[in-house]
């Protein structure tokens, strides 16, 4: 039988307080004193649990505190003892999982930005002008079949496939090259024509202008069109339309709020740095000389080829602009290699040079290179030029690749603007039912570009005899490849006097016998093949717009593209003297009025 409890002590001993703490009085008898809130002496017990407790004579008073604090506490002793006893753990839990918390936060708002600034970085950003997907195919067979390799050949771009890009711009589905520009290096949406601009032509602060100011990187535009052109000016400038080059000039130079923005500049378009005085050399409205004004910023000038090889890859060499032809350098089916660097060699020296200028820095360097002509030639339907200057661009793709490979702190990103021709990989020549087949072989033979050849028969004006013997004589066998040409198609080329048609007959002589079909001299809505390789370059895989290509550079680069545009929001957008009109195959202004009727 249980032993029975005694009888509680008398309530004279007044009402139990908020603490009760048992202290050993002696060696041989155990009692409970109380404190008003706080713990005196002595050696504290579990009340309840303890069994050597329960067996002495305190077990009364013990009993008292044990059920007046479940009264005022509506726990008892014991537990709410075992609960303090654990309450700098679940503190410490606490505490922990709140850091934590605050930590995910701060990764997800700002840290992996901040990390990634931490980070050096080199970004490569390769833009192959007017690429459609049918012309990688046209170019990978011309070269397999024409050099007899295996059919499983695959190009430097092959090898590097992960997805594809929309093309669209904010005023049409079919983009022209400066709105498609715009959306790499803005990361948004603009109206066709538009130039580092906003819908409202305001300016947006572009992924070379944010690497440069709030990275420190080094920066550098590669192009073989002019440097001033639709697709290397969208990074280096903001003006409200494309044909304002003498403007654009004038901010590649740092004439503007951020001042120089780009270290390094290769291509063409001399022309709109000299003064109008210059006569010849000069496509400026005014008269200042901008070579002039760039020397004395600080540049380093190259005109001609053999500057080009002497310029040493060091970093005293930036800053750097080397403009190789008066407007657009030649095709690579026209290049003369030792007046004209190629494409590949100048993006070899542009990786040597900035790598050489960030070797020692935390900072990287981001770089753009423009297979500008890819879209010229396929703007003329000129097969021949489109496929060579496709494989000089294979070429400088090979060595950003090998150069990505050696430093795996860089991504390299390729990808076009658009699509133009409308071009197929096939051509129905008779009312009957179409061949299987195009011919490759028909490409290898020629040996100049519509553009090179045109003008050489209209400058012989009226003299139909002269004509029609360059044509028969020069033209047809030599400069096409065509031995065989009919007395119709050579009297038809003899005769033309206007640039655009003259253009359609050269272009209908190459394009029938190689197979190759054209639906358009302008450009197309298609998506374009996406390329990339590198450093998280599995992020671009799939279907994407082209904004996102410019959305990946920020967040490799933790860019904050809105701080950049509110420091040039104020800059110039309209030049002052009336822009210079593109000549579209030598006739129609391929930006007038009426194609771009959202901005007369």
């Amino acid at each position: 039988m249980a032993p029975r409890l005694p009888e509680k002590p008398p309530k004279s001993q007044g009402q139990i307080p908020y603490a009760a703490v048992p202290t050993r009085a002696s060696s041989d008898s155990r009692s409970v004193r109380y404190s008003l809130g706080r713990q005196e002496t002595g050696e504290v017990s579990d009340f309840e649990d303890n069994d050597e407790f329960l067996g002495s004579g305190a077990l009364p008073d013990a009993m008292e505190v044990s059920d007046n604090d479940t009264l005022y506490y509506g726990v008892s002793l014991g537990t709410r003892r075992r609960m303090g006893k654990g309450k700098g753990f679940w503190v410490t839990v606490v505490a922990l999982v709140t850091v934590s918390m605050f930590g995910v936060v701060w990764l997800y708002f700002d840290g992996i930005s901040w990390m990634r600034r931490s980070k050096k970085r080199n970004v490569i950003l390769m833009i192959s002008d007017g690429f459609g997907p049918a012309s990688e195919t046209m170019a990978r067979n011309f070269w397999q079949q024409t050099h007899k390799l295996p059919v499983g050949f695959m190009s430097p771009l092959d090898e590097i496939l992960v997805g594809s890009s929309r093309t669209r711009s904010s005023s049409s589905l079919v983009t022209d090259s400066a709105a498609g520009a715009t959306a790499f290096s803005c990361g948004l949406k603009s109206y066709n024509g538009a130039i580092g601009v906003m819908d409202n032509q305001a300016p947006c602060g572009t992924v070379l202008e944010a690497a440069k100011l709030q990275r420190k990187m080094r920066t550098g535009l590669v192009a073989t069109s002019r440097i001033t052109h639709a697709t290397p000016a969208a990074f280096s400038s903001h003006v409200m339309h494309r044909d304002m080059e003498d403007l654009i000039a004038e901010y590649q130079i740092g004439n503007y709020s951020l001042g120089p923005a780009v270290d390094l500049m290769f291509g063409g378009g001399r022309c709109h740095f000299n003064p109008q005085s210059a006569g010849a050399e000069s496509c400026r409205l005014d008269n200042r000389d901008l070579w002039s004004e760039a020397k004395q910023a600080g540049f380093r000038l190259l005109k001609d080829r053999k500057e080009f090889d002497k310029l040493e890859a060091k970093a005293e060499t930036l800053p750097v602009l080397g403009s190789f032809a008066l407007s657009h350098m030649d095709y690579d089916i026209d290049r003369n290699p030792t007046e004209q660097p190629s494409l590949a060699e100048m993006s070899d020296k542009a990786l040597r040079i900035l790598q050489a200028a960030t070797k020692d820095s935390d900072s990287g360097f981001f770089l753009m290179i423009e297979g500008s002509r890819i879209d010229m030639a396929a703007h003329t339907n000129d097969p021949a030029a489109h496929v060579r200057d496709i494989i000089a661009y294979w070429d400088a793709v090979a060595v950003v690749r090998k150069f990505v490979d050696e430093h795996p702190d860089t991504v390299v990103i390729s990808v076009s603007d658009h699509e133009t021709g409308g071009f197929s990989v096939a051509k129905q020549l008779t009312t009957e039912y179409p061949e299987y087949l195009w011919n490759p072989h028909a490409l290898e033979p020629v040996k100049h570009s519509i553009e090179f050849i045109a003008p050489q028969i209209l400058a012989l004006g009226d003299k139909d005899d002269a004509k029609y013997t360059l044509v028969r004589d020069t033209v047809f066998p030599q400069w096409l490849g065509v031995p065989n040409a009919t007395h119709d198609e050579i009297s038809a080329i003899a005769k033309e006097t206007d640039s655009v048609r003259l253009r359609q007959l050269l272009s209908d002589a190459e394009s029938s016998r190689a197979q190759l079909g054209w639906s358009t001299h302008g450009h197309s809505a298609v998506d374009v093949n996406l390329y990339a390789h590198g450093k998280d370059a599995h992020l671009l895989a799939g279907n994407h717009e082209n904004t996102d290509i410019g959305h990946f550079i920020i967040d490799m680069l933790g860019l904050d593209l809105q701080a950049v545009t509110s420091l040039v929001r104020s800059d110039r957008v309209r030049q002052e003297t009336a822009p210079v009109k593109e000549a579209w195959l030598g006739r129609r202004d391929l930006d007038a009025a009426d194609h771009y009727p959202h901005l007369h």
